[in-house]
């Protein structure tokens, strides 16, 4: 199971961070939900703190370009495989950034990499 840290999440079922969360916790991938403001999706708790997690597979984000920049040195810090870029969150700097450090930035939907098993 990969550990998966959501930037950007949201307790809004139509939005597609709260279908991204609720889809890796069928999957049984342990998530970490951080928004800007605290709530419940269901079982997982939105946290708006930036937890020192250990182990972590996947950084997902689900926010524009300008609103990462907050949590630059803080997906660095987790030093994951990889940092999924969902549609409108791609990112060069970033994206750079994550390569500078030896992780795998990618562009793609997590839900469809759930749901094609590539995930």
């Amino acid at each position: 199971m990969k550990k998966t840290v959501v930037l950007g999440a949201s307790d809004n079922p139509a939005r597609y961070s709260y279908l991204a969360v609720e889809k890796l916790q069928r999957y049984g991938h342990p998530v970490v939900a951080i928004g800007k403001k605290a709530g419940r999706m269901g079982n997982t708790k939105i946290i708006t703190e930036h937890p020192d997690e250990k182990e972590v597979d996947t950084v997902t984000i689900y926010l524009n370009p300008q609103l990462q920049k907050q949590y630059y040195d803080y997906i660095l810090s987790l030093h994951p495989k990889r940092i999924i870029f969902n549609p409108g969150a791609e990112n060069d700097e970033l994206h750079e950034l994550a390569q500078a450090n030896g992780i795998e930035p990618m562009e793609a939907c997590t839900l469809v990499l759930l749901g094609t098993g590539q995930y």
